[in-house]
């Protein structure tokens, strides 16, 4: 498909990286709050959640629109921290570290969830499919010296 991989390369720009994180998550917030969930506008080209996570040093609710691989199953999804390739550690992963139960809302429905940071082979793996979804990742990580987060959220009973 074209877009996809026109997308894909323009989302490995560096001017991509520098405007995104602003643009993107206020257009993807205001959108689903209009629409009470039911569109995500990032999620046209990668399936989407919208993250609700406790702050870690305020313990505040933090919504935060991201992208996700869902897994097979459909109990659980993998969240990567890319931050758009930028060098720090986006702030829900330090959320999602202190406070790891929080709620997604994934296609309209609020789901309870868990978070796990993955590691070692774990990670891998997990890491190697990313790249087979969403190639872009391998330009961010490249990008940065610290290891871009993995998370595995999966729902609560």
């Amino acid at each position: 498909m074209i877009g996809v991989r026109v997308v894909q390369k323009v989302s490995s720009t560096r001017g991509f990286a520098k405007v995104a994180p602003y643009v993107i998550p206020a257009l993807d917030r205001a959108v689903h709050r209009l629409t009470r969930g039911k569109v995500l506008l990032s999620a046209q080209m990668l399936p989407g959640v919208v993250l609700t996570a406790t702050g870690a040093r305020s313990g505040l609710p933090r919504r935060t629109p991201l992208a996700c691989m869902p897994e097979e199953g459909g109990g659980s999804w993998i969240l990567v921290g890319s931050n758009f390739g930028r060098t720090g550690h986006p702030a829900w992963t330090t959320n999602l570290l202190a406070h790891p139960d929080a709620e997604i809302n994934w296609k309209g429905e609020d789901i309870p969830v868990t978070a796990r940071l993955l590691t070692g082979e774990e990670r891998a793996a997990a890491w190697k499919a990313v790249l087979a979804f969403w190639p872009p990742y391998a330009t961010y990580q490249a990008r940065v010296e610290r290891e871009i987060r993995l998370f595995r959220i999966v729902r609560r009973p």
